[in-house]
């Protein structure tokens, strides 16, 4: 008889690990303890070297469904004899090198338990188990404990204390425990009073039904509801919280019900049904059944984003209220989720007529993660990675530098990446930092990564842009720790980003990079953003570009399309036609600015498609970022849709890509428009056009590896025509588990510097 060790890494606390090597153990009468640490969950064991090898590959292949094993070695020890198996404290004496455990939604045994008549915790709006509920959003500090957790106020009944020290039972160390004899207590905020103790979940119903619009408090934060049925209930809160157009999600009450007004298919249905339980953007059928208020909810959009209730409130009211509910992020346009209750009170009340809180804490706010699949090609594509994936991002196969770094990442749709101890961190979405709350909220989220984990960073790295909010931030913190500071170029980020993601960096071959989105600072002062990049041999250069085209007016062209439209067509005779988008003082500065021979320059591709969006669509100016491009993918989906997923092709160019492609668009787009070709096709063809671009580029630099990133491949049309097109020719890489848009800018800029520092 000898003692083995087995240490265990990854995602293995929160998930009940520790029952799992209990129960397994018992069933093979060994002899040991399990404990956590803060570099995941370590095992001694006696028994032969035969069985301990049989007993760890079992750890491995039966693990609980919702752990993730990254790492585990065994090792004989000196001997130490044991009587028993039991599961011993947690320590933290080590340095922290543990993945963070996302929240879950509510499992199938807890939603069939909330509503059985007999059990303790019968309509119990926090019914939770080891394998769901809130995990990252309440954390204080490492290893996961009750006692490190927000749940360490909540005093146990004698029945939950003896699931929680049974280490047979499912409850078995869930530090989410509690029941109706020790509950988490909802509250409600009503004509500037509290009261505590709120019990009356009808109550909430009935006021939906009666149009009120109500905050209630989730798991990352607070969300806004009202009845999605009722428009001038909607409408009202589209006012109040200062939101003209972007799409509200809604949610509904089963997968049942999705059916009755969006199309849903079974890649689609599983994904509703995961842990994670994202927002899922989906097509409205064309006659749909349930009389919502389509048009408040989603504005000249045929695509909705619903979601299934994942926490068991929710699922409760939801229940009982048996209609889809409008559910968005509690705060005011473009500010980040309130999560705090006194904070809620105060802001949320000018908003909300009622606001539902409860004595649970939220450690650290989020938003919806938000996902979609491509039509034709199933293409997964993340818009919005946050609560349910982030913050843990683990990719066994990618190799890199083993010091701790810290990347800050973008300004807009900003996240942070830390590495540590060999462990990449992507913090959740924390808004733009264009704003004063979201750069609160992206420091309080990065100082309490620092006190998770307390890393010895020896390198920030950042964009080249200087004005960034996050390049600036991480300049003083590099100047307080007395550390350097490595800049990434903003498209290079991402080319890295999705390389890293697709674990191309050891490649032998050279990769195009099509890297396509709204802005970024250029390394020659320019604004770039229609990018072409290769990867060769380790090192990344820029080969090709979209044409240049002026940048005007600063921050008032992305919000403007019509301004765009001016700058792509200065140079054509078609120019003069868009003067009746602007009035005559406009019409003369704008051209004037436009002769400036200092002038700066762009080739993004977002302003590309805003001013199409306006040349083809009369979108002159939009409320929220992408709003114009959203409008041009659906309008060309509804000829595709029409037409059966199919164009003729023969109107492309033959084998060359003319002097000016912009030229070339402008110029054949205001011709369609002049024989009034129908604006859905004019968008099909320009969708199809630009890949048919993208085509052209790689023939040039032949290569049949293309990597795509950037906000505007968030379109799942463009992407399925990618890949309808060229999957044939070319090997096709795209993000996987990372956003396309500026949210990966972190991981890339982490990818790059690793790659040219590697210390």
């Amino acid at each position: 008889m000898k003692t083995f060790h087995i240490h265990i890494e990854g995602i293995v606390q929160g998930v009940g690990f520790r029952p799992f090597v209990y129960k397994l153990c018992l069933d093979h009468s060994l002899t040991g303890w399990v404990n956590n640490t803060n570099d995941g969950v370590h095992i001694h064991i006696n028994t032969t070297k035969t069985f301990a090898e049989i007993l760890l590959k079992e750890l491995i292949d039966k693990a609980p469904e919702l752990s993730i094993i990254t790492g585990y070695k065994m090792e004989e020890i000196e001997f130490v004899h044991y009587d028993k198996f039991e599961i011993i404290h947690s320590s933290s004496g080590k340095e922290a090198k543990l993945l963070l455990t996302p929240d879950f939604a509510i499992c199938d045994d807890c939603a069939k338990e909330l509503y059985q008549k007999d059990n303790s915790r019968y309509l119990y709006p926090f019914i939770t188990c080891t394998n769901c509920g809130p995990r990252y959003s309440i954390i204080k500090s490492l290893p996961y404990d009750r006692e490190t957790t927000t749940m360490s106020t909540f005093e146990m009944c004698d029945t939950c204390r003896k699931e929680y020290d049974n280490p047979l039972d499912r409850r078995y160390y869930s530090q989410t425990n509690s029941c109706l004899e020790c509950p988490v207590e909802l509250s409600i905020y009503e004509n500037g009073k509290l009261i505590n103790k709120f019990e009356d979940l009808d109550y909430i119903v009935n006021q939906w039904e009666a149009g009120k619009i109500i905050a209630i408090k989730g798991i990352g934060g607070y969300i806004l509801t009202c009845d999605a049925s009722n428009q001038k209930t909607v409408s009202r809160l589209r006012t109040l919280k200062q939101r003209p157009t972007k799409p509200f999600a809604l949610m509904y009450h089963s997968v049942e019900e999705l059916k009755n007004d969006v199309e849903i298919r079974e890649i689609e249905r599983e994904s509703f049904l995961n842990f994670s339980a994202p927002i899922i953007l989906l097509n409205k059928k064309d006659k749909p059944k349930t009389p919502l208020a389509y048009e408040q909810i989603a504005p000249n959009s045929d695509i909705l984003g619903v979601m299934l209730p994942y926490t068991p409130l929710y699922k409760l009211l939801l229940d009982k209220f048996q209609k889809p509910i409008v559910a968005t992020s509690g705060n005011i346009s473009n500010s980040t989720i309130i999560y705090e209750d006194k904070i809620a009170y105060e802001e949320l009340s000018k908003i909300a007529d009622i606001i539902i809180s409860n004595n649970r804490e939220i450690v650290i706010p989020q938003d919806d993660s938000v996902v979609r699949y491509s039509k034709s090609n199933n293409a997964k594509i993340i818009i919005r990675r946050s609560r349910g994936l982030a913050p843990s991002y683990i990719n066994a196969e990618l190799n890199l530098a083993r010091t701790p770094v810290l990347a800050m990442g973008a300004m807009l749709k900003s996240t942070f990446t830390l590495l540590n101890q060999g462990n990449i961190y992507i913090s959740q979405y924390l808004g733009s930092t264009d704003n004063f709350e979201a750069e609160n909220n992206y420091k309080n989220t990065l100082n309490h990564f620092e006190k998770l984990f307390n890393p010895d960073i020896k390198t920030i790295i950042i964009d080249k842009h200087p004005n960034y909010f996050t390049s600036i931030y991480g300049k003083e913190i590099a100047d307080r720790k007395n550390i350097e500071t490595f800049e990434v170029q903003h498209h290079k980020a991402h080319f890295f980003a999705v390389l890293g993601e697709n674990n191309l960096l050891d490649s032998t071959e050279d990769i195009l990079g099509v890297i396509w989105d709204g802005t970024g600072l250029g390394e020659d002062g320019n604004i770039w953003g229609g990018e072409f990049f290769k990867y060769s041999l380790g090192e990344v250069k820029r080969v090709d570009h979209l044409d240049e085209f002026p940048f005007i007016l600063g921050d008032k062209m992305p919000k403007e399309p019509r301004i765009s439209a001016l700058a792509v067509a200065n140079n054509s005779d078609e120019k003069q036609l868009l003067e009746n988008k602007f009035s005559k003082t406009e019409w003369k500065i704008y051209n004037k600015l436009l002769t400036d021979k200092d002038i700066l320059k762009t080739t993004s591709a977002g302003r590309l498609f805003d001013a199409i969006a306006s040349i083809v669509l009369g979108i002159d100016k939009q409320t929220f970022e992408g709003e114009a491009a959203m409008q041009l993918e659906a309008a060309a989906m509804k000829y595709f849709k029409t037409n059966d997923y199919s164009i003729d092709l023969s109107y492309l160019r033959e084998n060359h890509i003319p002097g000016n492609f912009i030229e070339y668009l402008v110029k054949n787009i205001f011709g369609d428009k002049e024989k009034q070709v129908n604006p859905e096709l004019i968008s099909a063809k320009f969708h199809t056009t630009l890949i048919d671009y993208i085509y052209q580029i790689a023939e040039k630099h032949k290569t049949i590896n293309l990597a795509f990133s950037g906000g505007v491949f968030q379109n799942q049309l463009l992407v399925d025509i990618v890949i309808s097109f060229m999957k044939d020719k070319y090997k096709l890489y795209f993000h996987k588990e990372l956003s396309p848009n500026d949210e990966c800018i972190s991981f890339g800029q982490v990818v790059c510097y690793s790659q040219y520092v590697k210390p």
